[in-house]
């Protein structure tokens, strides 16, 4: 690997909160372009590992390296990182008072400074894309859920982030409406999105994972690609999470 090809390196992080150390000695290394799919059990670090990859939490010890730079702690410099990597939340996080478009706009408007109509049109095509493009005028509360997550990808892309995290995008959904928003993300992996996501959706990690990570008690325990990984689980912890998850 490259340094070039590579976007994110962490190299021995540890986060605690309190007494509880959720992050043990990580050292993970993304690459442009790559689809990495973090599964595991609940309370394993999973969404830690996102939030303090755009420094929504401090870590405590070790570093991490975002497309050749160390993360910034404060000010404008970490204002840049984060509209560099966008979020997608287990809740939607829209304004309710905002249209779906003024959503989408939003950022790009004030972050990044870009002319109202241009960002409207820009938003437009990505609604068009996440197959909202109807939705425009409406408010959140008068989306579905599916609608609203697809929503907020769109709101991700708005900023043209250099990689997108996902965090359990799928969790709070009714299960009819869980597909229409995994379909979006299997179409952004196959346009070259690098992405890292969070998700119990099995499915989708064997579709669209390059490389899947097991989390577990704070620790990578295997990672590997998705069909060798679910195929032939190289851990005992790994095997016991999937042999109670794939039954059903």
């Amino acid at each position: 690997m490259t340094e070039e090809s590579e976007l994110v390196r962490l190299e021995n992080v540890n986060k605690h909160f309190g007494e509880l150390h959720v992050l043990k000695d990580i050292d993970l290394t993304i690459t442009r372009g790559e689809v990495v799919v973090v599964i595991g059990p609940s309370g394993g670090g999973k969404s830690t590992l996102c939030r303090i990859i755009n420094r929504l939490e401090a870590v405590d010890s070790g570093s991490i390296v975002f497309d050749g730079q160390p993360i910034p702690a404060e000010g404008r410099a970490l204002a840049r990182l984060r509209s560099e990597v966008g979020m997608v939340f287990q809740s939607f996080n829209l304004f309710s008072h905002k249209t779906i478009l003024e959503n989408v706009t939003l950022g790009p408007i004030k972050v990044r400074g870009i002319a109202k109509a241009d960002a409207e049109r820009r938003g437009k095509e990505l609604l068009e894309r996440v197959g909202i493009a109807s939705q425009a005028a409406k408010y959140p509360a008068q989306l579905s859920g599916g609608q609203q997550q697809r929503t907020a990808i769109a709101r991700a892309l708005a900023m043209d982030p250099k990689m997108i995290m996902f965090d359990e995008p799928t969790s709070a959904l009714d299960p009819e409406m869980v597909q229409e928003v995994l379909d979006v993300m299997i179409a952004l992996a196959r346009d070259g999105m690098t992405m890292l996501v969070v998700t119990h959706e099995m499915g989708f990690a064997r579709r669209a994972a390059d490389r899947v990570v097991f989390m577990a008690d704070g620790q990578i325990i295997e990672q590997n690609t998705p069909q060798e990984f679910f195929t032939s689980p190289g851990t005992g912890r790994a095997r016991d999470f999937l042999s109670k998850i794939l039954k059903h």
